[in-house]
């Protein structure tokens, strides 16, 4: 009985004396990762708010491209630095316990060699999402089209988030898409230094074609004159010209410069103008210009 008192009491005294000395170092080292992360999350959610905030509170009808720049940066360097505050907890840890790290190099190089082959995918995306950002060829708030790998439809929408893994965008109709960087075959930025609103406008063949290059031009005019559209347009609409010929209509260009990601809505009223002066001049128009200049109104 005395015997199995002391071995009783020994373990408990080993027990309280691992607890002091190791346990109580490892629940440290995981709450002050735990509490560093968290530190890192906020520093650079408030740094990208105030990025945000900078530009709402501005004149700029759009965001420049150093702002898109320095909000995808503030976010990958958040995620780089929460990264690195695990790996050194998770070593410090393992350190503690008494592991010897220098003895698992050898098995983290054989583990290695074998992750790398199986996760090759992962290191592409890192790779490509590098380049993706210090190529700047796109950011936080462009409208972009996305040509994924073994993907017969382009994803095209806004860039939430851009980490050196994947890219969030947001589609027209609200859905979020994530796309691994690696799997971007092409990306289409619409919103890089400016845009170009492109309308065609079908008429009939029998139309005069003098007379309508004329009033398009007038609507060119006009539109950049308009206090509403000349903040959004960098000059004058111009008219290209017949673009094709069917057999009974013809097809003539109109198109305008504008500020990044304001194409779409330049164009919607570039054909609620169109459909408006042309009507006035008694020349019909196909009736997709038609459809297109009531959206356009009722936007």
């Amino acid at each position: 009985m005395p015997t199995t008192f002391a071995l009783s009491f020994a373990a408990t005294d080993t027990f309280k004396t691992w607890l002091t000395d190791t346990g109580l170092p490892i629940t440290l080292t995981v709450l002050g990762a735990l509490i560093l992360a968290r530190f890192a999350g906020w520093a650079g959610g408030r740094i990208t708010k105030r990025i945000d905030d900078n530009y709402q509170q501005g004149d700029a009808l759009v965001r420049s491209e150093a702002t898109k720049h320095r909000h995808s940066v503030a976010q990958v360097i958040t995620w780089v630095v929460i990264t690195i505050i695990y790996v050194i907890a998770t070593m410090k840890v393992l350190g503690q316990l008494d592991m010897p790290i220098g003895g698992l190099v050898a098995p983290a190089t054989v583990l290695g060699a074998a992750l790398g082959f199986g996760a090759q995918r992962v290191v592409q995306d890192i790779l490509a999402g590098f380049f993706i950002i210090t190529e700047r060829q796109y950011g936080f708030g462009d409208t972009v089209q996305i040509a994924i790998t073994g993907s017969a439809t382009d994803a095209e929408g806004v860039i939430e988030d851009v980490t050196l893994r994947v890219t969030r965008m947001r589609n027209a109709d609200g859905e979020v898409i994530t796309v691994p960087n690696g799997q971007i075959v092409k990306a289409v930025n619409l919103s890089k230094d400016w845009a170009r609103a492109v309308v065609d406008v079908p008429i009939p063949a029998t139309a005069d074609i003098n007379r309508v290059n004329d009033i398009l031009h007038r609507v060119g005019v006009d539109a950049y004159a308009d206090t509403g559209l000349r903040p959004l347009l960098l000059d004058t609409p111009s008219v290209m010209g017949v673009e094709s010929l069917e057999v009974d209509q013809v097809s003539i260009r109109m198109v305008a410069r504008t500020l990044p990601g304001k194409q779409f809505q330049v164009g919607r009223a570039l054909r609620v103008r169109v459909v408006t002066a042309l009507r006035r001049a008694g020349i019909t128009v196909a009736a997709e210009l038609e459809n297109d200049a009531v959206v356009g109104e009722a936007q």
